[in-house]
């Protein structure tokens, strides 16, 4: 990976030497896939109505298979974003109406009922795998607000506070006068004053 990002750097730009693991953990890389398949699932569904429709044997129900495209891809592009729980839990909304649309599939007289048996199956997987990521990424980025951190261990002192009381002591000593004619002639004149 140092030798492609190499080549597409100017002459004069540092080159990496080495790269280190990302900073995307499992779950965020979950979350990424799923955006990724949620736009792409939108896509079908917004090209590719009637074939969805026919498939499932849901004719006449083009335009909210189109609906549901639209609603996939906007979730995708937010679980995509930097805004990815509100996308995660966007797709798991949208799990649950596909889940209720998929079960109208369900009925005796349709011909095409174990094709709506196996998409419902693959959209109980698929919103198993959001519940998954949204639980996973709210645990991995929820700030703790509220909870204080204890400082009760730390005195602010580097040496700790005796060090420093024996340093204040030092410099006190330094301050003070060293011969008596100094402190005679320092009240003298409050002496004066009084007279």
């Amino acid at each position: 990976m140092a030798f492609l990002s190499n080549m597409t750097r100017s002459e004069g730009d540092p080159k990496v030497i080495s790269s280190r693991g990302s900073s995307f953990s499992s779950s965020d890389r979950l979350a990424r896939n799923l955006g990724w398949f949620s736009i792409g699932l939108g896509v079908i569904e917004l090209l590719a109505a009637e074939r969805v429709t026919g498939a499932l044997g849901m004719r006449g129900k083009e335009n909210l298979v189109r609906a549901f495209g639209v609603r996939e891809i906007t979730s995708g592009f937010m679980t995509l974003s930097v805004d990815k729980q509100t996308g995660l839990a966007s797709r798991i909304v949208g799990d649950a109406l596909d889940i209720a649309t998929l079960a109208t599939a369900m009925r005796p007289d349709n011909p095409k009922r174990d094709n709506a048996a196996l998409a419902l199956l693959m959209v109980a997987g698929v919103t198993f795998l959001d519940i998954v990521a949204s639980g996973a990424n709210t645990i991995r980025h929820t700030r703790h607000i509220g909870r204080r951190r204890s400082y009760d261990d730390r005195s602010g002192f580097p040496k700790g506070v005796e060090a420093s009381r024996g340093s204040a002591r030092e410099k006190l000593e330094d301050l003070r006068p060293t011969s008596g004619n100094e402190s005679s002639t320092a009240r003298k004149p409050a002496d004066a004053e009084k007279e």
